[in-house]
């Protein structure tokens, strides 16, 4: 496992986001001094302009945000997520009759899975994956049934300046194939002739901070490119152990119809099933994204 010993503390410190101006349209809580920020003061189903601004600057800022006691119709989720992109169609995953850009999430007594229970950013694996997702969670389990949320900008910071030189321009093969065929036969979903692949950098730039992120996670990525398997192996293992560490995560615990709004390219999830046999549902929406660079 990766460690904090050494030179390590300070550069997670200066990862931590310092005060920022006020809001004025929104109130927002910090989770944690990395990530995470708790929206109030808004309905995500009549924003005003101003609201819209100041939770777009929101998830710049904090990467991950959340948002409580919101029942908002799938009309009006779809309408939100709109509001950021273009909606992105997921290459597998079942979604409510009628709409296809509102994807199932659900986990019960009859569940032989749940969605996202290892640490992934979101379909990592197309050419353009989604630049973010907005969960909206109506039932939940008595306990249990948290998602832990990373930052990938935490992650690379607190990496030694050694590792950011041999990682500098490297690229990583994504894949969706191991991933996807047969996850969801349960829901009656068929498998595809094929699933997305691609090749993106190890180390993103994002497009709206400019901050350099880590971009490889345990679901999608399989291989780092131009170095021996065996190598790559060893320095994907280090990667995952590393940016898994909490310090660079917080914890969001889930009530009905809660709202969850997470920034992709900088940011990885993972969700705990921890409630079996009880029910967890809702939908997601997911606004597509660029070619990372």
């Amino acid at each position: 496992m990766s460690s904090l010993s050494g030179n390590q503390g300070p550069r997670i410190r200066a990862a931590r986001t310092g005060e920022a101006a006020p809001y004025e349209a929104i109130t927002l809580d910090r989770l944690t001094p990395v990530i995470g920020a708790e929206i109030g003061g808004v309905d995500l189903g009549n924003l005003t302009n101003r609201q819209f601004d100041e939770i777009h600057r929101a998830l710049a800022e904090h990467g991950a945000i959340f948002f409580r006691d919101q029942r908002i119709t799938p009309e009006q989720h779809l309408a939100f997520g709109r509001r950021f992109g273009e909606l992105h169609l997921h290459p597998a995953a079942p979604h409510e009759p009628g709409h296809p850009e509102l994807m199932v999430i659900k986990a019960d007594e009859n569940s032989k899975r749940a969605n996202g229970e290892g640490w992934h950013s979101d379909v990592s694996c197309d050419e353009e994956p989604p630049m973010g997702s907005v969960l909206y969670i109506k039932e939940c389990p008595p306990a249990g049934g948290d998602t832990l949320f990373a930052s990938m900008y935490a992650a690379y910071d607190a990496l030694s300046d050694r590792m950011k030189r041999y990682l500098d321009g490297m690229a990583a093969l994504h894949e969706g194939e191991h991933v996807y065929r047969g996850l969801y036969a349960d829901a009656g979903v068929a498998d595809k002739a094929s699933y997305p692949k691609a090749e993106h950098p190890v180390v993103r730039t994002h497009p709206v901070t400019g901050r350099k992120a880590l971009y490889v996670n345990r679901g999608f990525t399989t291989r780092l490119l131009g170095v021996p398997a065996d190598e790559s192996d060893g320095i994907l293992r280090y990667l995952y152990e590393h940016m898994e560490n909490p310090l660079f995560q917080c914890r969001f615990r889930w009530r009905p119809n809660s709202v969850a709004f997470w920034d992709n390219r900088c940011v990885q999830h993972r969700a705990m099933w921890d409630y079996w046999p009880h029910r967890r549902y809702g939908n997601r929406v997911t606004v597509k994204g660029e070619r990372p660079v």
